[in-house]
């Protein structure tokens, strides 16, 4: 294997500029380095990246970090989708993805800041995380550059992408509002996140907007979960059966709004009306295809990566990239009779 004392003999240089050269230092002649880099590719040189990232202090590395990582989640496919969107762009700036998970439990038994120096990122991007989460007060402690996804964190070193959750639940609002719909509930995702506290924000001003009064025993939580909204939503559609329409704040949830309705004998979108939230792989092939706010998660997950390269090389400017959403009208939604 070639190494650069080998490089440093054909080129009549010393170790040291060979290395100065390879490494983008701007004292090195730009005819010696020219040199250089041609002995290097006759050769085949190739840098030992680990050795490299020692000496400069940087592994060219980010985590993705996600929080309560598990095999009912990836039904929404989410995870993936963000996934795919960073490792895009650091495969065009030449950066390496690692992608770790965490749990209350694991985050007892090590911090934060340990997570990330065994790991040997230079900076992270979290999704999932929690108001209640342990490790966000340690990421709002830490000096480690940190890109969060819908949650609202900005400082020299840590920054933002979202979309705007409060103008996405009023979109959905006003398209039932449009089609005649009063008695509308929503099922909310916990209290533990963001942008549920967001998208009711957006459900309160979208039926303010519409004179429409929002009853508080319509508000339910299905955790982001489709088995615990279904559960949920029987209950209350039960209990209530004046309910023409459901603004779900989540896709999975909406799906189990859809499924409690049919156990009830309730057709949809006949007798009752459902949108969700995310727009996620499965609304569109699902019967009938769900009415859906979308969110593009790939566009989400390439811009935390290009925000976090911008914090990482210290570039001066706004930490916080918003995404558009959509309203996509499909089939589980119609006209009240």
């Amino acid at each position: 294997m070639a190494t650069i004392k080998d490089i440093a003999k054909l080129a009549g240089v010393s170790v040291t500029t060979v290395s100065r050269a390879l490494n983008g230092y701007s004292d090195v002649n730009a005819k010696t380095r020219k040199r250089i880099e041609e002995i290097a590719k006759e050769i085949e040189y190739s840098p030992n990246a680990l050795a490299r990232s020692l000496v400069m202090n940087k592994t060219k590395t980010i985590g993705l970090l996600v929080s309560g990582l598990s095999r009912e989640g990836a039904k929404d496919n989410i995870v993936f989708d963000v996934l795919t969107g960073i490792n895009e762009f650091c495969g065009a700036e030449e950066y390496d993805l690692v992608l770790f998970n965490t749990t209350t439990s694991k985050q007892k038994e090590k911090t934060y800041a340990q997570l990330c120096r065994e790991r040997r990122v230079e900076g992270v991007i979290v999704q999932g995380i929690k108001n209640d989460d342990p490790y966000l007060q340690e990421i709002f402690d830490s000096n480690i550059p940190c890109v969060l996804i819908d949650v609202p964190v900005e400082s020299e070193t840590a920054g933002y992408v979202t979309t705007d959750n409060v103008d996405g639940l009023m979109k959905a609002v006003r398209h039932l509002v449009e089609l005649g719909h009063e008695n509308i509930a929503m099922m909310n995702g916990h209290d533990q996140a963001f942008v549920s506290k967001e998208r009711f924000k957006g459900f309160e001003l979208g039926m303010l907007e519409a004179d429409l009064s929002v009853r508080k025993e319509w508000i339910c939580n299905g955790e982001y979960s489709e088995r615990k909204a279904q559960e949920v939503a029987l209950q209350l559609l039960t209990t209530y059966p004046e309910i023409t329409a459901v603004v779900c704040a989540s896709d999975l949830m909406a799906l189990g709004v859809v499924r409690a309705a049919e156990e009830l004998g309730r057709k949809v979108p006949d007798q009752l009306s459902v949108t969700g939230y995310d727009d996620i792989t499965l609304a569109s092939y699902v019967t009938p295809a769900l009415t859906t706010v979308a969110q593009d998660w790939f566009r989400m997950g390439y811009a935390a990566a290009d925000l976090l390269l911008s914090i990482l090389q210290q570039k001066s400017g706004d930490r916080v990239r918003l995404i558009e959403n959509e309203l996509k009208i499909r089939n589980t939604t119609k006209e009240r009779e």
